[in-house]
């Protein structure tokens, strides 16, 4: 049995033929918990802020004593600069 048996297909790539912001995710993050971290990053850049920006989302809904929500809006806008720069340097 394979893991990426199990992984969803992305919707833009199969039906549109293009690759999508996205695209890379979950086998990047399937390469951190094989513990190929290098692979990871070539795979998909964010990785590592995508996995740190869940982590404190799911903190947040634990510690509801603290406001989250900065670094949450903060983790969003690096995640989004990371994905759109390595989106266009694998395209062009």
């Amino acid at each position: 049995m394979n893991l990426e048996d199990f992984m969803l297909t992305c919707p833009s790539k199969k039906f549109l033929g293009v690759e999508c912001l996205g695209c890379g995710a979950q086998r990047a993050i399937v390469l951190v918990f094989e513990g190929k971290f290098s692979e990871a990053f070539k795979m998909y850049p964010a990785v590592y802020t995508v996995l740190l920006f869940f982590f404190i989302l799911g903190l947040s809904f634990i510690d509801k004593k603290r406001k989250y929500s900065s670094v949450i809006l903060t983790l969003i806008v690096i995640n989004l600069v990371i994905m759109v720069i390595s989106y266009v340097y694998k395209h062009f």
